[in-house]
């Protein structure tokens, strides 16, 4: 494999690792306690789904635990009472195995962009690659980010059929708990404000990168310019 081609490849790599971790960075800000809180109160989950305030949280809460570090059975009870049916607990344990190879990939991604730093020693070649997967995935969110507006239902749908089988993310909100804790609106928002954060993160990527080649001598597009010998 020639220096061209190999170039060629790590710099594809950088872009795509790149935009990986901005993604990874973006979900993290609001798959949490606090942020899904916030946003089951703005959602008015308690209303949906009959639970008093701590009962809320203690759902939840359990959930999340067991998506995140429990032991995934998604079992959690309030009063003794399960909260989810096993049609919900089963796509729930989907989800988690979703959660475990997105959060893998993302940690294989950031090692990768640490190593192509220390390799390239911060050569322009590595930072237009930053600058260019960060450049894509605003673009890309934006692009979704407006059809959303237009066909949200489809493509929420479209998204689930990537990951899982069809029918088997389908609820009743008028039986079924998780989509009373988690509804319509609690996604509508939380999709904006994920949204808004990967653009700001790609934009914030983007100037440090070109901060960083104007201290190369180097600009986000073109060729490196070859230094020339002085006359003599």
């Amino acid at each position: 494999m020639n220096g061209t081609v190999a170039r060629t490849l790590a710099g594809i790599g950088v872009a795509l690792a790149t935009a990986l971790v901005l993604l990874g960075l973006a979900v993290a800000a609001f798959f949490n306690p606090w942020f899904v809180a916030f946003e089951q109160g703005r959602s008015d989950a308690a209303a949906f789904s009959g639970y008093s305030p701590d009962e809320l949280r203690a759902a939840t809460d359990g959930i999340l635990g067991d998506l995140y570090v429990g032991s995934g059975d998604f079992g959690v009870a309030v009063h003794g009472q399960p909260v989810l049916d096993e049609r919900e607990r089963a796509h729930m344990r989907d989800v988690r195995g979703v959660f475990a190879g997105f959060w893998l990939t993302v940690l294989v991604a950031a090692a990768a962009l640490v190593l192509a730093r220390a390799r390239s020693r911060g050569a322009a070649w590595f930072w237009r690659s930053a600058a260019a997967g960060a450049t894509a995935l605003g673009v890309a969110v934006v692009a979704l980010g407006l059809l959303a507006t237009v066909a949200f239902d489809a493509l929420f749908e479209a998204f689930h059929r990537i990951f899982f089988a069809g029918g088997t993310y389908l609820f009743d909100p008028r039986t079924e708990r998780l989509v009373q804790l988690f509804p319509d609106a609690f996604w509508f928002e939380t999709s904006i404000f994920l949204a808004g954060l990967i653009v700001i993160l790609a934009i914030a990527v983007r100037l440090f990168a070109r901060r960083r080649l104007g201290g190369t001598g180097s600009g986000l597009s073109g060729p490196t310019p070859l230094p020339v010998e002085r006359a003599r």
